[in-house]
């Protein structure tokens, strides 16, 4: 499977509706290293290394809505692609923490990127 079969699939959802999804009990699984995810994350997000992803997906819940998330959403498109092709329920957060941030999302931490 190529990097564009990855990058297709799933749908995205601005920064307003993602905050809204969270709210609602979605599972955000953030993409990026866990070092960086250490440094600055959604609250109660999962990091699953984007490298990892398709083993460790098993460790995802089946019965809840994804939001994939990286810093500015590029490698969660992917992930997300990925995951819908391993039958997730997702969405991608278009602009990632950047735009999560900029909508008045919680961090923890404070050194997004």
């Amino acid at each position: 499977m190529t990097l564009r079969d990855h990058l297709r699939g799933a749908p995205s959802v601005g920064a307003a509706e993602a905050v809204r999804l969270v709210a609602a009990g979605a599972l955000v699984v953030d993409v990026r290293t866990v070092r960086l995810w250490s440094r600055a994350h959604i609250p109660g997000s999962v990091p699953v290394p984007l490298q990892e992803l398709e083993d460790r997906a098993v460790e995802l819940p089946d019965d809840r809505l994804l939001v994939t998330v990286c810093t500015g959403g590029l490698l969660s498109r992917g992930a997300s692609g990925l995951l819908t092709r391993l039958g997730f329920d997702v969405v991608n957060l278009a602009g990632g923490l950047v735009e999560w941030r900029a909508a008045g999302g919680p961090l923890e931490g404070d050194r997004v990127g």
